[in-house]
């Protein structure tokens, strides 16, 4: 870590002190849900919280205020996947400076729809974070416009460490921090302020097995990144030089999750804590239910930084998991072609309790007899036993009916 973009647990102290009033002081709160899922004791810092619902707004306004008079007159330029791009919307609306946001063009619509609501102008360039380099770089040459970094910046880290500072504060006795990481700036503020206060405390990284950029760089490697994640606010394919520089002087361990596990954790967030988790907001326990035993017994503080996520991909993930409880399933059901068969169907549903979602009826299929029907009925159970207690009272009413496996592929 060079000096020239170095920064100290004093510039997290005068962070705190800059934000102070204008960033919400997140909650510390215990889990006992989760706690009871992995065995640690468990805390969840609610950076989803925040005006723009995640933790950027931190880094965001600390860079800003730094800015000099002439500097704001000029206006801002970042790029962002979302998160970033919304927070510095939010705070350069706030003191009246010009932001323009640079942002990949698959950005879910969710992040680019707010982030002009909040009065930023949206430029969509490429089809990653690292793609908008270039237009970042030409809109800095032709309009003069201040690059705040979403996370290669020492103003943006130290206001990111702020996160550190409140979590110790509030539970000084931690052992352990998980911390999701994108580019790196995250853990890097919270690695300098949490190890300044408590030498001994462990801090993991997490990121998507997809995009393993910061495990590459520490190891003096490229990454091998690409694909579609469900945390794309962290598919981040260059990291910091200054973060890789901080963690690999404090040995910091990073975990890879799957999206298996992702998804798994962003419907935790939502049934155990009843709160909104996005991919990247949901990494920290994603790792923590990947491997509960390296936690177990610990006190381990998990930072959820962000809740932006789709409605219509937090439906399908609900919808999901409610068919791996066996909760949501889907029947074949073959019968007589006849009038009422349909009817008498439902009415052996009703009378077992169960709740019919969809229903798709078929006559002309080759596969089904001539003189028959097929109906693929999905239907809302309390679990695996009422689905198939239905499905033998439908057996008993002379009716074939096969189970539909949610995983199967289309063509099966």
């Amino acid at each position: 870590m060079t000096d020239a973009i170095a920064f100290s647990p004093d510039d997290i102290d005068a962070a705190a002190r800059t934000i102070d009033g204008a960033v919400l002081r997140t909650p510390l709160v215990e889990a006992p849900r989760l706690s009871a899922m992995t065995g640690a004791q468990v805390f969840v810092k609610y950076e989803n919280l925040q005006a723009t619902n995640a933790f950027k707004e931190r880094g965001a306004l600390n860079r800003l205020a730094a800015l000099s008079d002439a500097d704001r007159k000029r206006g801002v330029v970042t790029l962002s996947a979302g998160n970033h791009a919304q927070a510095l919307a939010y705070h350069s609306a706030r003191l009246g400076i010009p932001a323009t946001i640079v942002m990949p063009r698959t950005t879910p619509f969710t992040k680019v729809a707010n982030t002009e609501a909040l009065g930023a102008r949206v430029v969509l360039e490429g089809e990653s974070v690292g793609e908008c380099a270039a237009k970042v770089a030409a809109l800095r040459e032709t309009e003069g416009l201040i690059l705040v970094h979403p996370y290669d910046d020492p103003k943006v880290m130290a206001g990111q460490g702020t996160i550190g500072l409140e979590m110790l504060a509030d539970r000084p006795d931690l052992d352990s921090l998980i911390v999701p990481i994108g580019g790196g700036g995250l853990i890097s503020g919270i690695t300098v302020a949490a190890t300044a206060r408590k030498s001994d405390i462990e801090i993991v990284g997490v990121q998507t097995a997809l995009y393993p950029s910061m495990p590459a760089a520490l190891a003096g490697q490229q990454p091998q990144c690409g694909g579609d994640t469900l945390a794309e606010g962290i598919a981040v394919k260059a990291v910091s030089e200054t973060a890789v520089s901080i963690l690999g002087q404090h040995d910091i361990d990073v975990v890879l999750v799957d999206e298996a596990a992702i998804e798994r954790a962003i419907y935790a967030c939502l049934v155990r804590l009843k709160t909104l988790a996005e991919g990247a907001g949901a990494a920290g326990l994603a790792a923590l239910l990947t491997d509960p035993a390296r936690f177990a017994g610990k006190r381990v503080g998990l930072v959820l930084t962000g809740g932006n996520i789709d409605p219509r991909l937090l439906s399908a993930i609900a919808v999901r998991a409610l068919e791996r409880e066996d909760r949501v399933v889907t029947f074949q059901v073959t019968l007589r072609d006849r009038p009422g068969e349909l009817s008498r169907v439902a009415a052996v549903i009703g009378r077992e309790g169960a709740n019919i979602l969809d229903v798709s009826h078929h006559r002309l299929l080759l596969d089904v007899p001539a003189m028959g029907a097929t109906t693929e009925i999905t239907l809302e159970t309390r679990d695996g036993d009422h689905a198939e207690r239905i499905r033998g009272k439908l057996e008993a009413e002379g009716m074939l009916v096969d189970r539909i496996d949610p995983l199967r592929q289309p063509g099966d």
